[in-house]
This record gives structure tokens, sequence and C-alpha cells, in this order.
């Protein structure tokens, strides 16, 4: 028996990275997946990948900045499948090294509506579909340097301290309707978006630069982000609520 055998799983920025690794996982463990990305193309591929190997997933274009928009795609998916049992608030952005005084009031809003915006209008679409079923998960990836920051990284680093408070909060909350709240703090991972913070150095160099930071050796891999998400969101981890499973090679220590 697969572990996510008709079960609904949403994940968003899932058309690439991270959430493209999750939810080809899930599906491969017999999830219903709901591929979520900003961008209609990659969200498709994703969906092609998973329905290619004998999985079901669809995908849902939306910007998980914009409140309404993410609640159509909750209300849509419980509407089809008439449960959502995992929702995992992926999507996120970064930043390349700025000093604090240089950083745009553009950049500030952006990461702020993505990463912390865009885990609470998720979280505030799915409760009520929760709180009716008596039971689900909702999992954010948050980021080791909402633990331990990096110089230049201040505003990205307050958004993911933010994400885990919020994750935090919400399992307090939501703990007496049988709702867990877990999140993940990735360290730099190997996907699109360690180009954003490596920024305009040469790759491999700029990525050096982390991996001397990283006690294991290496950046993590969009699967080992995967594999935490698939523990987090199944009955193995039952008991486990508020908590973050750091993928970080030992950096946040």
């Amino acid at each position: 028996m697969k572990k996510f055998e008709g079960k609904t799983v949403v994940i968003t920025g899932a058309g690439s990275g991270m959430g493209r690794a999750s939810a080809l996982l899930f599906a491969k463990e017999g999830a219903n997946v709901v591929v979520a990305d900003i961008n209609k193309e990659p969200a498709l591929e994703t969906v092609d990948l998973i329905v290619s190997n004998g999985g079901n997933a669809i995908e849902a274009v939306c910007n998980v900045a914009i409140k309404d928009e993410v609640t159509a795609i909750i209300d849509r998916v419980y509407e089809k499948y008439g449960s959502i049992d995992v929702l995992f608030n992926n999507a996120g952005v970064g930043m390349p090294a700025i000093k604090t005084e240089e950083v745009s009031e553009e950049l500030t809003n952006l990461i702020v509506d993505v990463n912390i915006k865009g885990v609470l209008w998720g979280s505030q679409a799915v409760i009520p579909y929760m709180k009716k079923q008596s039971t689900g998960v909702i999992i954010n990836t948050a980021s080791i340097m909402g633990v331990r920051t990096r110089p230049g990284h201040s505003i990205y680093s307050a958004s993911k301290a933010a994400a885990i408070m919020l994750t935090k909060s919400l399992a307090l909350e939501l703990a007496e309707y049988g709702i867990r709240v877990v999140g993940i703090n990735p360290v730099a991972t190997e996907t699109g978006m360690l180009k954003a913070f490596i920024g305009d150095q040469e790759y491999e160099s700029g990525k050096g630069k982390f991996i001397s930071s990283i006690p294991l050796g290496r950046v993590a891999a969009a699967d080992d982000v995967a594999k935490a998400a698939l523990y987090l969101a199944s009955d193995d981890a039952s008991m486990v609520t508020g908590s973050f499973i750091d993928i970080d090679g030992g950096r946040g220590v």
C-alpha cells in the first residue's frame, strides 16, 4: 500500500526545484498532486513527468502573493477531490548578498509577499477544509537562514524567521483540530534559486563559498527536501507538529 494512496497534496512552487522533486515523490506514493506554480509551462512539465510515470496530477497556476488566487485554487481543489490532506507551502524567492542599506523597496515587498504572505494565504485558505476533515498537514519551507543568517541577506533571513514563527503559531492554534503544521529549513540547495543567492559571481566559485560553510561539504539536493516533506506529511510523523527538519548538512549547528 502506497503511503498517500487516494490523498490530495497541494504543492506550491512545484514547477521546478524542491517543489517538483516533492511532487514527483508524493505522486510515486499514490497522491493526487496539485502542481501549483506562478508559471504554467513549468507546472505542466511537472504534471507530464508525473503522468508519464503512471501518477495523478493537475496543474494550478497562481501567484501565492495574491490571496484571492490562492483561495480560488484551494477551493477548486477541494471541490474536485473532496479533501485536501497536505498543503506544502514551498514557493519562495531568494536574493543575492546586498547590504541592508541598499535593499530596495521593490525587493523587500517581493520577499515579504511571497515568503511570508504566501505561507499565510495558503494556510488561511486550507484551514477551514482541514478543520472540516478534522485532519490535515501543512508544511512550510523556511530556510536555515531563518535560524543562522549570512551577511547581506537580512530581509530574506527575516522573512524565513517569520515563516518559522508562523508555523509554530499555527501548530499551537490548530492542534485541537487534528491538524499538524511543520516545516523544513533547507541550506543552499542545487536548484534555480541558488543562482539568485550567488548573484553576479561565477556560479561554481559562488557555490563553493556556500559549500565552505556547510560541515557535510555539499549543498542540498532537491530530493533531500522532498524526502523530508514526505516524512513530515506521513503518518510516520503523526506526533510531530510545530517542528522543523533542518536539511542543512550541519550549517545551523
